[in-house]
């Protein structure tokens, strides 16, 4: 029984999340790089159909994978998103300024550097958001390994800036990669989302029926051209955040999903994109265009555009640094701000389907995160908190 409990435990820990997501990638990358590799591949590769006389859909294992689990994590990150604007961080615009340009900022800087290296070359170009994101559960879970050494202001700093960089990400999504759209299905999709908005309206306090139009909504987005993983976030936007009974339906609805989500879903997700085949591959592939455009938007991007923007607000008297924070550990927080991984591989299936530009894709958003949490690790360790922040702006 203690022994349960210790895992319950375990679990629970805000750096849990994090380090399945990493023993998730590591066993991929071995996967990838050993006898089993051809299985690794063929097995992602295997087409399953859900037909209905001859229509229907048919994707390899990989796609209902990325399209399929991955519009319940977009269920959930939808979820987070609406508790956080209607009655969290994002409620006050005040609380959203400071980390909202910071977002911002992270994403326009390390796109203009990956389009620096890869401007000349259109089938990688279009490719640039690949570095524009940053991954939530794995900067929290490094974060959490830092314990008090973060202060709580910077804690939450971190935290509205990736909420917000993941809302950033779906609109990016929606709006550059949506390619042979089919207006029929989206004229069709407005059924199951005026049915689900009639719901709302009406009080509709049970969740199967709004899920289940979210499905009807998924396979119709899917059909469209539109990338089928916003449905996931248009049906969160749905579910109410309190019924008729005074309950919320939304809260119950995250809290349920997310251990799926942090310990079986994305680490689905990462086990089936992370593998990158190293065989004909040498450490000066690294430097091509591609994964060094990668790498450098997330780790020298994201510094830039966090840091930069955040400091250049300070000191235009527009905004103030968290309390009791240094500017040294919001240099830490910034740096933590490159590890793109989870959504970063995601926008990179979206780009590209050869083995080839998939393992360029891994290996620079691999290094990319790896040097981004290392760094961000270190600097936060030796970093002294401020005495508070008014002194610490003076100081600057």
């Amino acid at each position: 029984m203690k022994a349960l409990l210790r895992i319950e435990k375990l679990f629970q820990h805000e750096a849990a999340g994090g380090i399945v997501l990493m023993l998730a990638t590591v066993l991929a990358f071995l996967t990838a790089n050993s006898s089993l590799s051809t299985l690794y591949t063929d097995v992602l590769d295997t087409k399953f159909s859900v037909l209905l006389g001859d229509d229907g859909l048919s994707k390899p294992l990989i796609l209902w994978i990325n399209d399929g689990l991955m519009a319940v994590f977009f269920l959930l990150v939808g979820l987070e998103l609406k508790r956080e604007i209607v009655e969290g961080r994002l409620k006050k615009p005040a609380n959203v300024v400071l980390p909202g340009v910071a977002a911002l900022g992270g994403m326009l800087v390390p796109a203009l550097i990956f389009l620096a290296f890869n401007w000349s070359d259109g089938g990688t170009a279009k490719a640039w958001a690949i570095p524009t994101a940053t991954d939530i559960a794995f900067a929290v879970g490094v974060v959490a390994l830092l314990g008090t050494r973060v202060p709580a202001g910077l804690k939450i700093f971190l935290l509205t800036l990736a909420i917000l960089d993941d809302l950033g990400a779906i609109l990016v999504i929606a709006i550059f990669y949506t390619e042979h759209l089919k207006t029929h299905y989206l004229l069709l999709a407005l059924i199951p989302i005026a049915l689900m908005l009639l719901r709302n309206l009406t009080g509709g306090h049970r969740l199967a029926p709004t899920l289940i139009l979210g499905t009807v909504l998924w396979v119709l987005v899917l059909k469209s051209g539109v990338h089928a993983t916003l449905a996931g976030v248009v049906t969160a936007f749905f579910i109410p955040l309190k019924d008729r009974y005074g309950k919320s339906p939304a809260h119950a609805l995250e809290h349920a999903l997310h251990p799926y989500v942090m310990f079986l879903i994305v680490p689905i997700f990462a086990y089936a994109n992370a593998g990158v085949n190293l065989s004909g591959m040498g450490i000066g592939d690294l430097f091509q265009p591609l994964p060094l455009g990668i790498a450098l938007g997330l780790v020298l991007g994201k510094q830039l555009g966090v840091f930069g923007a955040t400091w250049a607000m300070v000191k235009l008297g527009v905004a103030r640094l968290p309390a009791a924070t240094s500017w040294v550990q919001l240099y830490g927080i910034a740096c933590l701000a490159g590890i793109g991984f989870t959504m970063s591989l995601f926008i990179g299936s979206l780009n590209f389907e050869t083995d080839d530009k998939m393992n360029a894709v891994r290996m620079g958003v691999l290094a990319g995160s790896l040097i981004s949490a290392v760094l961000g690790y270190t600097v936060l360790r030796i970093a002294r908190t401020a005495p508070n922040a008014a002194d610490e702006d003076e100081d600057a």
